[in-house]
């Protein structure tokens, strides 16, 4: 094993030297070191760039692709049948086709070149266990730069472009991708936007009822006071009468992310807290909070009869539902909205307007009630 130099003489050394030493130092014996190309500019070799070339303009190409397709295919639901389906039915096959392209050819690219330009080298190292001293530092750059020089990616400009165009639009791809949903307006439509109203709003003065959901999206199971035991809880859904044999309006009124409400009857003569200005929101003894917990939005769906909590198995947040479902519990820090509800002249519970908050979790930009 030679001395190793001191710090200043490996300053003094070459680029080739100081790779030498590296090998040297880390006990390396290379027993096997040949070029894969020993003439340069062979036309054999050309055709190795081009091919490796093409793959990474390839993955430019689907990058690009991905990218155009992200920001202007349409991709706003259209129902089936409708005018426009086929092309919002093609949104993910063709976003999920353009960026799987792009980086199956990236990766095709990069094992080809280190196939077709790496040089064949068998090596044998011995292992040795703690940190590296500062001249071995010093010498891994060396031997790093050896290797590029030794595939000689400096002189191949026809894939170093290429790889660079499609490193660098596929990198811009995963950009947009990330910060395209930040970018996107949620106050669009004022007070009618998506983050302040639900389907629970009236519109036009038509009646919002309770409904069940019986497991048929067809049929329509609306509820009535006598129907719920006092003590329980039962969880409901917004249905108009314009909704009635519309498959896709009466799928969005069961599966919408913010419509699941909890139907609770309490025990006659059980004492409520409720906030100023939302005394009139119950029913008797029925009272209707959302279902969606304000700390991550997963489903508060199990009730404590006996203590009056309204339990989230996410995170163990907890609300009471006889104070206006504050949360008492858990990570959550705002309470569950409440939805107004009585009972229209035919006997049917029905709500009154739509939540005193927005559905979910919290945010930064919460309006007053």
């Amino acid at each position: 094993h030679p001395p190793t130099p001191t710090a200043a003489e490996v300053e003094e050394m070459t680029p080739d030297q100081r790779a030498r030493l590296a090998a040297e130092l880390d006990d390396v014996e290379i027993v096997h070191n040949q070029r894969k190309w020993p003439i340069p500019g062979t036309r054999a070799e050309k055709r190795a760039e081009r091919a490796v070339a093409l793959w990474f303009v390839i993955s430019a190409i689907a990058g690009l692709a991905f990218v155009v397709a992200f920001i202007f295919w349409p991709f706003e639901y259209v129902a089936p049948g409708q005018p426009g389906y086929t092309m919002y039915a093609l949104y993910t096959p063709v976003v999920g086709g353009t960026f799987g392209l792009a980086v199956l050819a990236l990766g095709i690219a990069v094992i080809s070149y280190v196939k077709k330009f790496f040089p064949d080298e068998v090596s044998v190292q011995q292992r040795h266990d703690g940190a590296s001293d500062e001249v071995a530092r010093q010498t891994v750059i060396a031997q790093l730069a050896k290797a590029g020089q030794d595939t000689g990616i400096a002189r191949r400009k026809l894939i170093t472009r290429a790889a660079g165009a499609a490193a660098g639009i596929f990198g811009l791809g995963l950009g947009i991708a990330a910060i395209a949903p930040l970018v996107r307006n949620p106050w669009k439509g004022g007070a009618d936007a998506p983050l302040w109203v639900t389907a629970w709003k009236p519109v036009n003065g038509e009646t919002v009822y309770l409904r069940r959901d019986t497991g048929d999206p067809d049929e329509v199971s609306l509820v009535r006071p006598e129907d719920q035991e006092a003590g329980s809880m039962e969880t409901v859904f917004p249905f108009r009468e314009s909704d009635r044999g519309n498959e896709e309006a009466l799928q969005a009124g069961l599966r919408g992310s913010d419509t699941p409400v909890m139907l609770i009857r309490f025990r006659p003569n059980t004492t409520v807290v409720e906030l100023p200005g939302l005394e009139n929101y119950h029913y008797g003894d029925y009272y209707a909070y959302s279902k969606i917990c304000t700390h991550l939005g997963c489903p508060a769906s199990l009730y404590e009869a006996q203590t009056q909590r309204i339990l989230c198995p996410c995170h163990q947040s907890q609300f009471l539902a006889t104070e206006y479902a504050k949360p008492i519990f858990g990570p959550a820090t705002r309470a569950l909205p409440q939805l107004p509800i009585t009972v229209n002249d035919e006997g049917y519970l029905v709500a009154r307007g739509d939540f005193n908050e927005p559905v979910g979790p919290a945010f930064w930009e919460l309006r007053s009630s």
